[in-house]
């Protein structure tokens, strides 16, 4: 099954206590092959994504999030941190048909993982100057 990347909003740093936007872009997987004499159809197709952040915290959703300005998919980092590896977990629903016959549903699903993608957390503080 297909890996996908994750794709960060603002992208290589982020704040504490900010949304940080998270999303993907699914890629339809559909194969034909022969196997044994027989042609065999498969589609799979996403069903889940898990976002791990890489502070310890994971969320699941039933959809890829968007870029902004859709705050579809968001997680707040609470403490700074170097290099948190965020990342997704795709879970796929795999179909398939031999011979062009009817589709079937394979009982179990399959879930891929994800590159880490790096990603720093950075604390920022207001600070009054003289105008």
């Amino acid at each position: 099954m297909p890996s996908l990347k994750v794709r960060i909003q603002p992208g290589e740093e982020t704040l504490v206590n900010i949304e940080t936007i998270f999303y993907t872009r699914p890629q339809p997987f559909e194969r034909s092959i022969t196997l044994l004499g027989f042609d065999i159809d498969l589609v799979a197709e996403p069903i889940r994504y898990t976002w791990v952040h890489g502070d310890r915290t994971v969320k699941t959703t039933s959809r890829p999030g968007k870029p902004y300005p859709a705050m579809d998919v968001t997680h707040r980092y609470r403490e700074p941190a170097d290099n948190v590896r965020p990342r997704v977990d795709v879970t796929y629903r795999v179909r398939y048909r031999v011979d062009g016959g009817a589709w079937q549903t394979i009982g179990q699903t399959l879930q891929a993982s994800g590159p880490a993608a790096d990603l720093d957390v950075r604390e920022a503080a207001p600070v009054l100057t003289k105008r």
